[in-house]
């Protein structure tokens, strides 16, 4: 199986309205997709995160000259290369040569990776709460309760992004709104340091409907997450922007961490991805996957999380709920999947098992001009 042709589409969509997190204010968003062709003509499709400019140099001029030719069955060792010049075309490049091969073997995803322990994956609605207008505490509660109509009982809000006073005050109007209905994430970002981060367990002994808060500290302060898991009674989460399973090891050898959160995006290809969740049950850990930037990465996301074993012996059908991106984004309808009572059913067709919406491909094509 010859790799005949690989083709780019790089997309941007400018905000009706700037969110953000406590990173700052996004005002567009973007989406880097690519198909891969063999010369018998079996298609695989991956998608990268990262600014558009330099994945379009990079694929134009170093990595669709070096795929060209080569075995779409060897893709451990493409992406090994790959990866050295650019590790998250490395992981775009990986997804399309899995599909490949499971195309070619007449499997899913999920069958080719030794099949699926379940249909059915429950989800968290991923919310960017700040918005540049001085009523943002109110649009965040909004965009909540539109999430908690259509059916989502777990969600994830940010901290971090403003004082701490204001964001306890957003955090208690949320709690206060929904009566403790809904199990909450809090993501900082990484944006507290210890002594700040370990305030906030005030909140966290008024309620009980907490699923974690997520990177309070920069990640590679180990020995503070240690202390810090010891002082908080909520999960501490963290690692999506973690390149490789090696890194997350410094985290789970000092038991500095109770769920993970790696990004198959962000990572060396989907193998290393799959390896860093089935590391977490090795420690015996929880593992609730990141994949906020796109839908494709997010379908890869979800066909790992059907194969991995339940994380409690006690239930055998447990599995811990991936990120879903419920913010103003055309592209996560780019793989046509709609949750439905915070879950989502997973196609079982061969290969992702579900066409494109190339429609989305099209109408939202980069230009090539510079954006900001």
């Amino acid at each position: 199986m010859e790799i005949a042709k690989v083709d780019t589409f790089p997309l941007l969509y400018r905000l009706t309205h700037p969110y953000g997190d406590a990173n700052g204010y996004k005002k567009y968003r973007s989406c880097f997709l690519i198909r891969i062709t063999t010369r018998s003509g079996i298609e695989g499709w991956g998608e990268v995160i990262d600014w558009l400019p330099v994945l379009e140099k990079g694929f134009r001029e170093r990595i669709i000259p070096f795929l060209i030719g080569k075995k779409a069955t060897d893709r451990l060792s493409l992406v090994k290369i790959i990866k050295k010049w650019h590790q998250r075309s490395a992981s775009g490049v990986s997804q399309a040569l899995t599909e490949i091969a499971a195309k070619s073997a007449g499997f899913s995803i999920c069958e080719m990776w030794g099949g699926s322990w379940r249909s059915s994956i429950p989800l968290y609605a991923s919310f960017q709460s700040y918005s540049d207008t001085p009523d943002w505490i109110n649009r965040s509660l909004h965009l909540v309760e539109k999430a908690a109509a259509d059916g989502f009982d777990q969600i994830k809000v940010k901290i971090g992004g403003r004082s701490f006073a204001e964001d306890q005050s957003h955090i208690l109007a949320l709690q206060r709104q929904f009566g403790g209905t809904l199990q909450v994430a809090l993501d900082a970002n990484q944006s507290y340091d210890a002594a700040t981060a370990r305030q906030w367990e005030r909140l966290f002994s008024e309620w009980s409907n907490w699923l974690w808060i997520e990177e309070p500290i920069p990640m590679n302060q180990v020995q503070d997450y240690k202390l810090l898991r010891a002082s908080l009674s909520v999960p501490v989460s963290g690692g999506e922007n973690l390149k490789s399973v090696a890194d997350f090891l410094p985290l789970l050898e000092t038991r500095a961490i109770d769920i993970l959160n790696p990004d198959v995006m962000h990572m060396d290809g989907i193998d290393g991805f799959r390896e860093s969740l089935q590391l977490a049950r090795h420690f015996g850990l929880r593992v609730s996957p990141h994949s906020y930037d796109g839908g494709l990465c997010r379908l890869y996301t979800l066909f790992a999380q059907a194969c991995l074993p339940a994380w409690s012996k006690m239930n055998d059908d447990s599995i811990e709920p991936v990120e879903w991106d419920v913010m103003e984004n055309p592209f996560t309808s780019i793989v046509p999947l709609q949750p439905e009572n915070g879950h989502v059913t997973l196609p079982q067709g061969i290969g992702i098992g579900i066409e494109l919406d190339l429609s989305i491909l099209e109408k939202y094509r980069w230009d090539g001009r510079t954006y900001v």
